[in-house]
């Protein structure tokens, strides 16, 4: 028997289903405070619940918990990379990052990833299966039972591409920005996307406050498809329009992800380009130094590459920032965790 995702459901459709039992709204209250608040992993936890809805519960509904394997912390102590187990023993991993400002969690979407990015980890075992909004959440759940403190931002970036989850995502940015359970503002949520499109109007019209972050990584059709299969679908052009429509909808400034890679796209040139590209939008780039993997050949770019790269962009007037590197030392890339320990116990 399948049995019901109940942490999927919102508090309406919980005290629906409670209601078919002949419970009142007040039990469906405190179930979903259990569930989103308290952050339970067994029924025998709600113990203001009384016994025989317990047991209901646990026979006809599944909490789609995580089962830790491995946890990874930087020696700094600013990092650590979380490797779950899901129900059906597909593996997914999540990074906690310390910040001065607060605690954020970057989650996968996915068991694995069809996008075939040439530079990321996360691609290079293929596609399982999407996550469902409870699994997505539960990846932040855990990490707040495990360390003991409150998450305030939450960054899905991990393995997998959001918007190929795109119902699952919703729920789960609903659920968790839902006042009953974390609360947690959509102004600290970001979504990463590497630009389907027409999922990017679709996302616009949730009116959602969160962050939208394209995965550009390129100045041209010709760079992006060399490192993005994607690009072949959707051509830059395409994406940015759809970008904009989103900021035109939503008011929300755009997050423009730049990936350097040395001798590939981290060319003054190429920053010129990129530069005129963005030139007038509403938007801030975030150049990443990339994490290498073992599988590629590619090299992370220099600091004087870098620092020249952005001082390109500042020089045309677009806002821009370099990612601080956290977690290089404990393989801290889409995929690597999960990747590594598949190798080891195969």
């Amino acid at each position: 028997m399948n049995k019901l995702d109940i942490k999927s459901l919102n508090k309406q459709e919980l005290t629906e289903y409670l209601k078919l039992n002949g419970e009142k709204p007040y039990r469906a209250s405190q179930v979903y405070e259990w569930l989103h608040v308290k952050l339970i992993q067994d029924y025998e936890e709600m113990s203001n619940i009384p016994k025989n809805l317990r047991s209901y519960l646990a026979e006809n509904t599944d909490l789609k918990n995580l089962k830790l394997i491995r946890t990874l912390t930087s020696k700094t102590g600013e990092t650590s990379k979380f490797l779950f187990q899901l129900e059906d023993d597909n593996l997914l991993e999540c990074v906690l990052m310390k910040y001065h400002h607060g605690n954020s969690v970057c989650i996968s979407s996915q068991v694995g990833c069809k996008m075939g990015c040439r530079f990321c980890a996360s691609t290079l075992n293929g596609f399982e299966r999407n996550l469902t909004a409870s699994e997505m959440l539960n990846q932040i759940y855990m990490v707040q039972r495990i360390t003991g403190e409150r998450v305030s931002n939450v960054v899905v970036m991990g393995t997998g591409e959001p918007l190929d989850n795109y119902a699952n995502l919703v729920t789960f940015i609903k659920l968790l920005s839902d006042e009953n359970g974390l609360n947690i503002s959509q102004r600290n949520i970001t979504v990463s996307t590497c630009g389907l499109a027409d999922k990017i109007r679709e996302l616009a019209e949730e009116n959602f406050q969160i962050t939208l972050a394209l995965s550009l990584h390129a100045s041209n059709d010709a760079v992006r498809k060399e490192l993005m299969p994607i690009a072949n679908r959707y051509s830059i052009a395409e994406v940015l329009k759809a970008c904009d429509d989103y900021f035109q909808k939503t008011g929300r400034r755009m997050t423009f992800e730049y990936s350097l890679i040395a001798g590939e796209n981290d060319t003054p040139d190429l920053a010129k380009e990129l530069s005129a590209l963005l030139k007038g939008k509403n938007a801030h780039v975030n150049l990443i130094p990339v994490n290498p993997i073992k599988e590629r050949d590619y090299k992370q770019s220099q600091g004087e590459s870098i620092q020249k790269f952005k001082l390109i962009l500042e020089k045309y007037g677009i806002n821009v920032t370099i990612r601080r590197e956290m977690g290089t030392d404990i393989n801290a890339a889409c995929g690597q965790l999960r990747k590594s320990y598949m190798e080891e116990t195969s």
